[in-house]
């Protein structure tokens, strides 16, 4: 059965009028009536019982009507799923964020969006660093990230969202942990506590940079997979951390965070896709994030 004869049948099912169907369907009453009887020679039954003063539905057609209201329905919600998906109305994205900072913004976000969008659904991944998220941007396995970089990739695109600044992390009992402010230089001595070298985390280069900048290498007694792991071991007194202002925000009372005395070293958090991207529910999420996260200075 063809859709043309199934929607022909319904509209003569419906009218139980060969004319005022085939006017409702916008063709002549001849193409109607072979359109139907072609129908009925593919069942192999006669759907309607046809005398010069009516029509009406036999047996067969009574049991076809039905799953034929059906059919034209899922077709229906067929079309309107794809012209949904071509709008940006319904799709997935694919979405890669690390530190607590990120978390919130990428939650504001996500609730944003499934607001004025419940079409839309999200993949989350919670573990994505800045140079894995770039990397995956660039091959597709991932359609949006908020990552940390001091120069725009090629092929990336995106705009800053957060603005973080560097500062030590150290257990609240710390002899350095009422000061106002804290010089790199000052750290030489301590044992830290960082993520890993792979995958690469734009956090632990700014911190190794800095401690070079400030003349020694630092000593690494313990390295965690992430903020949640490293805050716990610099609570239990294993040692300190640098980190950004915005994910130490989110440590517990037994920690404390200072300042470091580094005025010139801001970092821009960005939201970040693939310049050449051309998904309508992405771009359906980055307006939604136009209003939600503004671009930060």
């Amino acid at each position: 059965m063809e859709l043309q004869q199934i929607r022909a049948f319904v509209a003569v099912a419906e009218e139980l009028h060969f004319g005022r169907a085939a006017e409702r369907l916008g063709m002549a009453q001849p193409p109607l009536s072979r359109t139907i009887r072609s129908l009925e020679t593919d069942l192999g039954a006669s759907l309607f019982q046809r005398t010069t003063r009516s029509v009406s539905l036999s047996p067969a057609g009574e049991a076809l009507l039905e799953p034929a209201k059906h059919m034209l329905a899922t077709q229906q919600a067929a079309i309107e799923s794809v012209h949904r998906s071509s709008s940006g109305e319904v799709g997935r994205v694919r979405f890669g964020y690390s530190h607590p900072s990120s978390r919130d913004l990428a939650a504001t976000l996500v609730a944003a969006s499934h607001e004025r969008n419940p079409g839309i659904t999200f993949h989350l991944e919670s573990t994505v660093y800045a140079d894995e998220g770039l990397e995956r941007i660039m091959d597709g396995t991932l359609d949006l990230a908020l990552v940390r970089w001091r120069r725009r990739p090629p092929l990336i695109a995106g705009r800053p969202v957060a603005i973080e600044r560097p500062c030590v992390a150290m257990p609240s009992s710390h002899r350095l942990a009422e000061r106002k402010k804290i010089g790199v230089k000052e750290l030489a001595d301590e044992p830290f506590v960082f993520l890993p070298a792979r995958p690469n985390s734009n956090l632990r280069e700014t911190a190794m940079r800095l401690c070079l900048d400030a003349g020694f290498s630092p000593r690494t007694v313990q390295e965690a997979p992430d903020s949640q792991s490293i805050s716990a071991l610099v609570a239990a007194g294993m040692g300190v951390t640098i980190t950004f202002d915005s994910v130490a925000a989110g440590y517990d009372s037994r920690i404390a965070a200072v300042p470091l005395d580094l005025p010139n070293e801001a970092t821009q958090l960005h939201l970040a896709y693939r310049l050449d991207q051309q998904d309508a529910a992405l771009n359906t999420v980055l307006d939604v994030a136009e209003a939600v996260l503004p671009t930060v200075r």
